[in-house]
């Protein structure tokens, strides 16, 4: 007896990549108003956007960040293109691309330039509440000025973005802040270091002997627990600086004092990318466990010429916006509520065509109105359109009822009138529909 033929396997349904999610309502109401302010904050303090691309030439980030960062060596992804033989890489962090951008475009040629950006990072990493393989970053960059006074700038602008957050410096995020002096400086402090770790080379884990010589600067990043007392007993970077790093330092010191802006001297914050100089520092918060930095940046000198431009310095910082929502969210900052003016709450489809004109009319004064929409059965009865109207959280309705229209008129009637925001007939108004655009402000009033 023949085997009975088994039905062919219906399609499984297509699901997002592991760690890149979807960004859907009502969260993405979240993410507009941290662009918003972003973009107002950086407008306030000068800065210009720019916008990169996802993908960049491997070579970018392996010269940029250094061949031996957990970045380049686990974490990017890269990929060679099937067209040309081209190494790629999608962009892991913005701050090579942006140098890139400037160096590519000579947008340094009529001087120094304060840019930011927004966008998708990616790192191919365990995802984890707060950290996945799509992130997106908000960064700034500032480029051509040497001074101390530019490090202390992006930092208070960094302040200033919390406070128009609802965050506040000390209870919600602190600042670190340390040096690392000059590649000089750094390399005294290397020889230090590797005699330090080599004289207790059976308590480094593997990575740590991987980097011991390549970058032993990266083994005081390590989070293992056994390693801690050793790290914490190896040479310190401040011991070996200059007086002109020294200065510096004191100078960005000086004007944090002034500024009324308290942080900690962390002689073991190094950040995890080469390209570092100087001035470096983190926001940190205790809101997040272990997921604790918010925002870290710092001076990168050397990285212009470092990717083919001219001796140009440079200083920015970088922020994760998934992990400043979750800080956002646990501190109990929350953005204004986001609702529509009005609600056009209309009988019959028969009366569109002259409701229409009057919301398209009141749209471009500004109002935000909601149309109601049709279902199978047409446009439901008043009553459940002013149930959804309600629901909207609009301000007023708009009836475009039968009685209205023969006077050439919509009423306007307030919902968030009356006892617990009960509709209110009392102040219930009616509108000549041909004046929109002079009644329209009404509608804005708070």
């Amino acid at each position: 007896m023949a085997e009975a033929s088994k039905a062919p396997k219906k399609d499984a349904p297509l699901r997002a990549v592991k760690g890149m999610n979807d960004l859907l309502p009502p969260e993405s109401a979240r993410w507009e108003w941290l662009d918003d302010t972003v973009r107002e904050v950086m407008r306030r303090h000068g800065y210009a956007f720019v916008r990169t691309p996802i993908v960049e030439p491997t070579a970018l980030f392996v010269r940029g960040l250094g061949e031996v960062t957990d970045i380049v060596e686990k974490e990017m992804y890269s990929f060679t293109d099937s067209m040309n033989g081209d190494e790629l890489t999608l962009r892991p962090e913005g701050t090579a691309g942006v140098v890139r951008a400037v160096n590519e475009h000579s947008l340094l040629y009529e001087g120094g330039r304060r840019l930011y950006y927004v966008g998708p990072m990616f790192r191919h990493e365990r995802p984890q509440k707060g950290r996945y393989r799509q992130f997106h970053q908000v960064g700034v960059e500032v480029l051509g000025f040497p001074g101390p006074d530019v490090d202390i700038e992006v930092i208070l602008l960094c302040r200033a973005l919390w406070r128009a957050l609802g965050l506040q410096e000390g209870r919600d995020v602190r600042l670190e802040l340390n040096s690392l002096g000059q590649p000089e400086e750094r390399r005294a402090h290397r020889t230090a270091l590797v005699a330090h770790f080599e004289a207790q080379h059976a308590v480094l884990d593997e990575d740590s002997k991987r980097r011991l010589h390549s970058n032993p600067l990266r083994i005081l990043d390590s989070k293992n627990t056994a390693m801690q007392a050793l790290i914490e007993s190896a040479p310190r970077l401040m011991d070996f600086l200059g007086a002109e790093s020294l200065a510096h330092f004191d100078a960005v010191r000086a004007v944090l004092d002034a500024a009324g802006l308290e942080y900690r001297i962390n002689p073991r914050l190094v950040r995890g990318m080469d390209y570092y100089n100087l001035t470096v520092f983190e926001w940190v918060t205790e809101r997040l466990g272990a997921q604790g930095t918010v925002c870290g940046g710092g001076r990168y000198d050397g990285l212009v010429e470092q990717l083919g431009g001219k001796p140009t310095p440079g200083v920015g910082w970088g922020l994760g916006i998934e992990r400043l929502l979750l800080l956002l969210e646990e501190a109990g900052a929350a953005p204004p509520p986001r609702a529509p003016d009005a609600y056009a709450v209309v009988p019959d489809a028969a009366a569109w065509s002259r409701a229409m004109p009057v919301i398209e009319a009141l749209r471009a004064a500004g109002v935000a109105v909601v149309q109601h929409p049709a279902g199978k059965d047409g446009l439901g009865s008043m009553k459940s359109q002013f149930k959804r109207a309600d629901a909207s959280g609009a301000r007023y309705a708009l009836v475009f009822g039968a009685d209205e229209l023969a006077q050439d008129a919509v009423a306007v009637k307030p919902l968030r009138d009356g006892a617990e925001g009960a509709p209110s007939a009392q102040r219930q108004t009616v509108r000549p529909l041909a004046e929109a655009s002079r009644w329209a402000a009404e509608l804005l009033q708070p």
